[in-house]
């Protein structure tokens, strides 16, 4: 299963493997059993530090766990974690063994002080580019805490599982059995939803901060190129973001991001994060902005905690969120039927009949991609022909299991109090209602930008995103903003950065234009 090259890392990374680690397989009869064996003994042949029993009676088969020789196991993987799970098995050998985590010790120690029995269960899928995060972060919790334990499911091998626990989304995460979350969570969210102290603590934290020269909102590709210009200017520099890489998170193939052929949302964020980390940066993740005022001393920016930070400069760069219907049932349905993302949640509806709303390239990729998974796919146009790239018509009208339904406007998601079991258009051309009988809907219209908290503070547009002029200054002095919630055009993570670039330059020639009272600490040298 395992080629040459994949079995050679194995070797380098084994080496760095502390104590011995056993991997014990609950297994039956079934084709998927004899994979995972294979699976394991391929990975255990790279080290004579990794152990393979078949001695598993695991509830789920074909399971297994990896542990540390001579202590219970308390990481469980129920399915073959390939795909993007395959790094989340290589790193729990790793960590069940006791290599040093790349974490921030702080929130080592929080993890260490979690208390009480924590059994969770992450439902995930082999294409969901988020999955591995969720996965990794409570498998290395399991590692460092034995009151913590965690269990990977394939809900596309475990389809009685994701019915009993009504699962239309991954990743999923139960603990103890009841709903804990679901989408990505880094294991600092994960960490601060448990501790219920956490608020206050970040509060008191942040209001402790120093006034900053250049404050940047929004961790995205645009905030990520403002913060590393201004750090390089020497001033004093901070981040604030809900979630570092934003929207490029959910992204799954980038192939136009020049000198890089391919790469996924999340290496690409990885690799954002490593370099602004690499500058005096102070990132202030898992925060959200609520108001943006002038005070006394510069302008402030109050948070959803509470806390309020200063600064002499700040740059928007909030990006935006996928649109919504706003039809009747969709948010009651939201991940019970309901998704956004065909790639992460598309195979938890393998077989079944789904919707998809929304002709342009995003809604016909979707609708593509989903037709090799589902039973069938219906896709809804509100206008009268489709708007995606003539490429992406022809191959959705070569698929025999799709139909193109165009001028139709939705009107309801239908559902039985549980899940989604159908949805209601009207066609505008007859203005005849219609229902269609199927089990999901992908919601696929375009994005809205993150600006909501900014009315009345900034001039925003029609659509609500941040007027900006050449320079990316908007209509309050000494705040610019970047990036897709701007009204520069074009939404693409290039240009995002590039924005992001030119509004940290516009900033700092503000600073050194503006009289103030302390000087800035790269001129004060």
């Amino acid at each position: 299963m395992l080629d040459n090259n994949l079995k050679a890392q194995l070797k380098v990374y084994f080496e760095k493997i502390v104590s011995p680690i056993v991997l014990t397989a609950s297994l039956d009869s079934n084709s998927a059993s004899a994979q995972m064996l294979e699976l394991l003994n391929e990975v255990a042949e790279q080290s004579d530090h990794v152990t393979v029993v078949t001695s598993g009676s695991a509830k789920h088969t074909p399971s297994f766990t990896v542990g540390k020789s001579g202590e219970d196991a308390r990481i469980t993987f129920s399915g073959l974690p390939m795909g993007h799970e395959m790094t989340s098995f290589i790193l729990a050998i790793l960590q069940a063994s006791g290599y040093p985590p790349k974490v921030e010790q702080e929130i080592i120690e929080r993890i260490r002080e979690l208390d009480g029995t924590l059994r969770f269960q992450t439902f995930i899928s082999l294409s969901c580019h988020n999955c591995p995060d969720v996965v990794q972060a409570l498998n290395l919790m399991a590692a460092l805490n034995p009151n913590v334990m965690h269990e990977m499911i394939d809900g596309a091998l475990f389809q009685g599982l994701v019915d009993q626990h009504k699962v239309m989304a991954v990743p999923t995460v139960l603990l103890n059995g009841e709903a804990f979350g679901q989408g990505r969570m880094s294991i600092e969210e994960i960490v601060t939803k448990l501790d219920t102290n956490s608020p206050q603590k970040d509060a008191a934290k942040l209001n402790a901060k120093d006034g900053f020269d250049m404050l940047v909102i929004g961790g995205g590709p645009a905030g990520s190129a403002a913060a590393i210009y201004a750090a390089r200017k020497g001033i004093r520099t901070g981040v604030l973001a809900e979630r570092f890489g934003g929207q490029v998170m959910d992204t799954m193939g980038i192939e136009n991001f020049i000198s890089v052929k391919e790469t996924e949302g999340p290496k690409l964020v990885q690799a954002l994060e490593q370099h602004v980390k690499s500058y005096e940066v102070d990132i202030m993740n898992l925060q959200r902005a609520t108001t943006l005022r002038q005070g006394a001393e510069g302008l402030e920016v109050e948070l959803a905690n509470g806390a309020i930070l200063k600064s002499k400069t700040v740059i928007v760069s909030t990006g935006a969120r996928w649109r919504e219907m706003n039809v009747p049932g969709e948010l009651e349905y939201r991940n019970k039927g309901v998704a956004y993302c065909p790639h992460c949640d598309g195979p938890l509806f393998k077989g079944k009949r789904v919707a998809v709303i929304g002709g342009g390239n995003s809604g016909v990729e979707a609708a593509i991609d989903l037709a090799g998974i589902v039973s069938q796919v219906t896709l809804l146009e509100f206008d009268s022909k489709l708007r995606a790239d003539a490429v992406l018509q022809a191959k959705l009208a070569s698929l025999p299991n799709v139909t193109v339904i165009k001028s139709a406007l939705t009107k309801d998601v239908l559902g039985d109090g549980t899940k989604v079991n159908g949805l209601r258009y009207q066609d505008r051309i007859s203005n005849e209602l219609r229902t269609i009988e199927l089990e999901g809907i992908f919601v696929q219209i375009g994005l809205l930008p993150n600006t909501d908290w900014l009315k009345g503070t900034v001039a925003l547009s029609k659509h609500g995103e941040v007027i900006v002029d050449h320079k990316g200054e908007t209509s309050m002095s000494g705040v610019f903003a970047a990036g897709d919630c701007t009204t520069v055009p074009y939404k693409q993570i290039i240009i995002a950065m590039g924005e992001g670039a030119k509004a940290s330059l516009s900033a700092f020639d503000y600073l050194i234009r503006s009289p103030i009272a302390e000087p800035l600490r790269a001129l004060a040298a």
